[in-house]
């Protein structure tokens, strides 16, 4: 694993470099494999990024557009991850539809959505039951809590080490996640962290001995980059 972290004086600035990071690995992506692949993550932080992707001109037919977690609404729904991701971005541009594949929430239950994104991911990663696919990057936030997707202390998604999507749980509610050996299969994953507050988790997260079952973040260990971009308030702690 190559990991990096990166303290950007404020948000514009992390919002400025993320792009910049992005825009390099889809370019890559589709000089050498024809294709680029992201899963994305929801929150505020990554809003402003989505909106200045939204501004660029970029080759759209060949951008793949997934999503690491999501919460069990409608697509339609004020939380729903899908539907600001497509205000933000997705409806501004001209993607087709089919490169655009979300999370689906409208099943009889989250353990059924959960294993048909797995089979729609395997099916167009044509990949066999035993192997994870890599995505050419995997945008994560990180919560107060260090949880990460929907990935939250303590729970039993944290266990799932043989799917590549399981049901999370929030406070009850339930969540569609990524589990974290499919994040870790990615050839990219960028960390996008930003607030004061954050600050004591990720000093759990950085230390070299902590509780992976209690800051879930810890768990992500890609084979191929791992990003951490963070703005100043978040990373005071971790400039050196």
């Amino acid at each position: 694993m190559n990991k990096t972290v990166e303290v950007l004086p404020d948000q514009p600035a992390l919002v400025a470099r993320a792009l910049e990071l992005i825009l390099s690995k889809l370019e890559t992506a589709i000089e050498q494999r024809g294709q680029f692949t992201i899963a994305l993550s929801g929150g505020s932080t990554p809003k402003p990024l989505y909106e200045a992707i939204a501004t660029q001109k970029l080759p759209w037919d060949k951008i793949h557009i997934f999503w690491g977690d999501e919460r069990y609404v409608p697509p339609d729904h004020p939380d729903s991850n899908e539907l600001m991701t497509r205000r933000a971005w997705l409806d501004r541009v001209d993607i087709p539809a089919t490169n655009i594949h979300p999370v689906p929430t409208l099943e009889a239950n989250p353990e059924l959505a959960a294993a048909k994104y797995e089979q729609h991911l395997k099916e167009f990663f044509n990949s066999s039951g035993v192997e994870f696919p890599p995505l050419d990057v995997v945008l994560l936030g990180m919560g107060d809590d260090a949880h990460t997707a929907s990935l939250f202390p303590h729970t039993e998604a944290l266990k799932v080490r043989d799917r590549l999507v399981t049901v999370g749980n929030k406070d009850g509610n339930p969540r569609i996640s990524f589990t974290y050996p499919f994040i870790n299969s990615a050839r990219s994953v960028i960390f996008l962290v930003a607030g004061a507050n954050k600050r004591p988790a990720l000093a759990q997260v950085f230390a070299p001995v902590a509780d992976d079952f209690t800051y879930p973040s810890r768990l992500i260990q890609p084979q191929g980059e791992l990003w951490w971009l963070l703005d100043a308030a978040a990373g005071l702690e971790l400039q050196h």
